[in-house]
């Protein structure tokens, strides 16, 4: 654990690069959606600079690596196609945050993009932790945690698969997504990233103070119920599909997949 703290700080510098470059590209696009492609592929790029500089016990670094990277990649491809595709429009998100602070946009956006670099480096001490885990075997929670976080990117590519095919079907204009495993919850892509945090969780608990990592599960959650998940979603579906949303909401489980309501 002594290289813990150097490790980090590298993380940390990594990532505040990575987000700075992210801000400059922004401002000359004049889209802060960017962020999010940063975000989601920043792990793809710390969770290597942590692996050159740990020699802890080889298949759990494989793992480890595969599992951040995975998860990160995935994400990361599917949000820049996102907005490759919209752009120039601009994510709501932040248009919201363009009008709030409007004449400061250069130093509070390069602010907001800092306090993303630093939520990514909080959550990467996870996989920090497994690479410096020196044990010579993988524990059981490390092969529960394995199991679990699979279970959760697997479902999270069929949820967002199956929207894609959704939207990209022209039958599909001004209806509401309930096909596959959107007929048992309004949300399962967050559900099932949810589930990849919490998996993560269980393989650092494998390793020496892995357990207080479970900050990061809970903070993903409370950012998909509580913040720009969830009701940030809801609000902009209510407002382009009116009632046949409000009927979904009716019916269907908000976030963990559940057998429907029946209609009225």
């Amino acid at each position: 654990m002594n290289a813990f703290p150097q490790l980090l700080a590298l993380g940390a510098g990594t990532a505040f690069l990575l987000f700075t470059l992210t801000w400059l590209l922004s401002r000359r696009l004049d889209n802060y959606s960017f962020v999010d492609i940063t975000w989601s592929y920043s792990l793809a790029v710390i969770a290597p600079v942590y692996a050159l500089w740990t020699m802890g016990y080889e298949p759990r670094r494989i793992i480890a690596l595969v599992m951040a990277c995975a998860w990160s990649l995935r994400l990361g491809t599917y949000l820049l196609l996102r907005i490759a595709r919209h752009h120039p429009h601009e994510d709501v998100r932040y248009q919201v945050l363009r009008e709030k602070w409007e004449g400061h946009l250069g130093t509070r956006f390069f602010a907001f993009f800092q306090a993303q670099a630093l939520l990514i480096v909080l959550l990467s001490i996870p996989v920090l932790l497994a690479f410096l885990n020196p044990a010579p075997r993988l524990s059981i929670w490390e092969i529960i945690g394995a199991a679990v976080w699979l279970i959760g990117i697997l479902g999270e590519g069929v949820a967002d698969s199956q929207m894609q095919r959704f939207k990209h079907d022209p039958s599909s204009k001004g209806k509401v997504c309930n096909i596959g495993l959107w007929h048992y919850s309004r949300h399962p892509n967050y559900f099932f990233e949810s589930v990849i945090w919490w998996g993560f969780w269980l393989f650092a608990c494998g390793s020496p103070w892995g357990w207080i990592t479970v900050y990061a599960p809970v903070m993903i959650l409370y950012f998909l119920l509580r913040v720009t998940g969830i009701p940030l979603t809801e609000k902009c579906s209510i407002e382009s599909k009116g009632d046949a949303y409000r009927e979904y909401q009716r019916t269907t489980s908000a976030f963990v997949p559940w057998f429907p309501k029946k209609s009225n």
